[in-house]
């Protein structure tokens, strides 16, 4: 009898969790997604999930890795102005908060913790694409959905939120190479190492740099896409280089240009992200020289990521891997109060809205939040 109970006790066990096991693997369906004009797949084979739907409101967490320059601080205040809209608001139980640092091992534990402690969804911007296989399977596991955004997951068992990140570099070489038709010497201000954006970034200029056949010699600095990192960084290459024919950097773009203001370098075509700041010097200094390209994806792409996962909670139908649109604008269109703003701060990151997500937000609502953990 002790043999039978025990026996039957374990077969239960076994059953629950192979159950509990099979709730959490998102169904494999076709297309399209609930809102097609939103969450569009990356490519024509990109995998369509269906989550099991779950009862809200939800409990969803929000694991930031580098917290330390403007596009990741306006992030966080995004991700919070957004989680506060009534709509939004109405289907969250919570919404937390975390930033880890550069410390990839932090970060996986916080996600760790909030596995742990029973979220229903966990948005990521990782500071490493390929560490989180074990905490994306305890995730897939624990039936979590686990949605990546701007930084995102090597792995086709959570959802990827991004713009074509190696197309932006392309983009910028494009551009140098336009204004530059027989190569040149171009200064690369790259953003933090070791994450998926930079790399492919760097990628994307470096296979179009040499696919021209042109000579190119890149000189390239950590820029963290900060500004006073990338300032400095710009400082000290103009100080050894001397002189550049074209510049492209991540971030920090705001920084980089004051540099060569301040070094008194000669303005050169540049292929930079979406400051308020790059862009009123673009505007500002084009007939002296300084041709941008600015490109990017404002940081309401983590808005995105959350409306993610919360449709997946709903168990409506959403691509494994979504693609977000391009903000652009490259001289001589620059327009005030449309393209940049002056009177907006310079750290402000133009281009801050996905109007098929129905996501639009003034500075304003962004500036109020704070960029602390909560």
């Amino acid at each position: 009898m002790y043999k039978t109970l025990v026996g039957g006790i374990l077969a239960a066990a076994a059953f629950t969790l192979s159950h509990a096991t099979a709730l959490a693997e998102p169904e494999i369906v076709s297309g399209p997604a609930a809102e097609a004009d939103c969450f569009v797949p990356w490519t024509a084979e990109t995998k369509f999930f269906k989550f099991p739907k779950k009862d809200g409101p939800y409990r969803i967490a929000l694991a930031n890795g580098y917290i330390a320059n403007t596009w990741r601080i306006q992030m966080i205040q995004t991700a919070k102005a957004y989680a506060a809209q009534p709509d939004v608001a109405s289907k969250l139980k919570e919404f937390k908060v975390v930033s880890t640092g550069e410390d990839v091992p932090a970060q996986i534990s916080a996600i760790n913790n909030f596995i742990d402690s029973g979220y229903d969804a966990i948005v990521v911007n990782a500071q490493n694409p390929t560490a989180f296989g074990p905490v994306i399977k305890r995730a897939k596991q624990a039936g979590v959905v686990l949605v990546a955004f701007d930084n995102i997951l090597d792995t086709e068992d959570a959802i990827n939120v991004n713009v074509d990140q190696k197309g932006l570099g392309v983009l910028w070489a494009n551009w140098l190479a336009k204004h530059l038709p027989d190569g040149g010497k171009v200064l690369e201000v790259r953003g933090v190492a070791g994450t998926s954006v930079d790399t492919d970034r760097h990628n994307g200029i470096h296979e179009t740099f040499a696919a021209t056949g042109k000579k190119w010699d890149v000189v390239e600095v950590l820029g963290k896409w900060d500004d006073p990192t990338a300032q400095k960084a710009t400082a000290d290459a103009i100080a050894v280089h001397k002189k550049f024919d074209g510049i492209t950097a991540q971030g920090g773009d705001t920084g980089v240009v004051q540099a060569m203001i301040d070094a008194g370098h000669p303005f050169v075509p540049f292929g930079g992200e979406t400051e308020n700041g790059f862009r009123k010097f673009c505007a500002k200094h084009a007939a002296e020289g300084l041709k941008c390209s600015s490109a990017g994806t404002g940081p309401a792409q983590v808005a995105v990521a959350i409306k993610t996962a919360i449709a997946a909670l709903e168990g409506q139908v959403v691509p494994q891997s979504i693609k977000l649109p391009l903000a652009i604008v490259e001289d001589p269109d620059f327009k005030e109060g449309q393209d940049f703003y002056p009177d907006q701060s310079d750290n402000f990151f133009v281009g801050n809205a996905f109007p098929t997500c129905g996501i639009n937000f003034t500075a304003q609502e962004i500036m109020g939040q704070s960029k602390e953990n909560q």
